[in-house]
């Protein structure tokens, strides 16, 4: 059996079959869907699995539970990769109660069709188990309107927050496995999923100040008991959209020129004393990473031809979705290329204008056809101005 603390059980299952979660995010590691049991007077379930999992899951409960019912499930978030078994569940324990906000029955009888036996909570409401008691605390916009999480003595089972990408590989808890694979991963997750809602982690975060917190349960990757307060930290610097003095380069190329102007770039602010700097191509790279890495880095500088007398598809892609994260504080920077019609530098120039709202730095660089000696020097120019930058912060 699977302990977490006293009484307190992982009945999760790991899926590496998926290759995109969400139908969006690459899951190069799989990903774990956790769920967790507390075995005591009265028994209770903390989230669900998705549902093609529901029989390995139920042989989880049944080697925790033997003969005994299932009491109560709290629905701490109601995405169906979490809630997907409920119904499933009721049949098999038809005397379930199920527990949740207003928001989260408003959703479930949309889903699952379950309107009987249910027990709404309150922010702050509480829960006797016996030798366990809950507390629930309301955390709506983390990241859906109806997500909570639940409280157990020391123990937080907070939902999606804290989570991140990657199946469990034998172990469930931090203290029993090499968690490298997993801090990206989560700044991957965080990133992408929770990103855009930085304000709502931020107000979840001050509910929780002054609780000791020794398992963080979340509902993927590992339970967190050694690396609670990095756990913690890491969501509170995402959150306020803090980043390290780092530059992501990001461009979309056709014959291969603008890639050399980014090379030029990427060159130029190295020699400049940035040391921190990732590179990637829009159409071969998953935007996912490129996201995550403009949530890491302060710098963002990108190029892309003009295409069709519009922007690149791909980078207009990347822009739009990086304006949907309402990221906040990048210094950016920007250039491009065009064989016979300049589009692509004023459309990069819109977009920051009337939705990314960074802080311009340097001269955007036109490039027609190739790379000169003067568009050289250019680039080479937005390269120091953005070193500047990014050395001033570190300094």
């Amino acid at each position: 059996m699977k302990q977490i603390t006293q009484n307190i059980y992982y009945v999760g299952v790991n899926d590496r079959n998926k290759t995109l979660f969400e139908g969006l995010w690459p899951l190069p590691n799989g990903v774990s869907y956790n769920a967790y049991l507390i075995n005591d007077e009265k028994t209770c379930l903390i989230d669900t699995v998705e549902v093609d999992f529901f029989m390995p899951f139920l042989e989880n409960l049944r080697e925790v539970l033997g003969d005994r019912q299932l009491d109560y499930v709290v629905v701490n978030h109601m995405e169906p990769d979490h809630s997907g078994s409920l119904a499933l569940l009721r049949q098999f324990f038809p005397g379930v109660q199920i527990i949740g906000n207003k928001k989260t029955f408003d959703m479930l009888g949309g889903f699952y069709h379950l309107t009987e036996g249910l027990m709404e909570v309150k922010n702050g409401d509480t829960l006797d188990l016996g030798k366990h008691q809950l507390q629930f605390v309301l955390t709506p916009m983390v990241h859906w309107p109806e997500t909570m999480m639940t409280l157990c003595g020391t123990t937080l089972f907070s939902g999606d927050a804290f989570g991140c990408f990657g199946a469990l590989n034998g172990a469930w808890i931090d203290e029993q496995m090499n968690c490298e694979v997993f801090w990206q991963e989560m700044t991957r997750y965080y990133s992408n999923i929770v990103g855009k809602y930085g304000t709502p982690v931020q107000m979840a975060l001050k509910k929780l100040a002054g609780v000791q917190v020794d398992y963080i349960c979340a509902t993927h990757g590992p339970v967190w008991h050694e690396y609670v307060q990095k756990v913690i930290a890491l969501y509170d610097r995402l959150s306020k959209y803090e980043a390290e003095p780092g530059l992501v380069i990001c461009y979309g190329t056709m014959y291969g020129n603008t890639e050399r102007a980014a090379e030029v770039i990427a060159r130029a602010a190295a020699d400049a004393g940035v040391k921190n700097i990732v590179m990637y191509n829009v159409s071969k790279t998953h935007h996912s990473y490129i996201i995550r890495d403009v949530f890491r880095y302060k710098g963002l500088i990108v190029g892309a031809p003009t295409y069709n007398t519009g922007l690149y598809h791909e980078m207009n892609v990347l822009l739009d979705e990086l304006s949907q994260k309402d990221i906040k504080g990048r210094y950016f920077g920007w250039f491009g290329s065009y064989g016979w019609a300049s589009k692509a530098v004023t459309e990069i120039k819109k977009w920051n204008e009337e939705k990314l709202h960074y802080e311009q730095v340097g001269e955007p660089v036109e490039i027609r056809q190739s790379l000169t000696a003067e568009t050289t020097a250019q680039c080479e120019a937005l390269a120091r101005a953005m070193a500047e930058k990014l050395t001033t912060v570190n300094s």
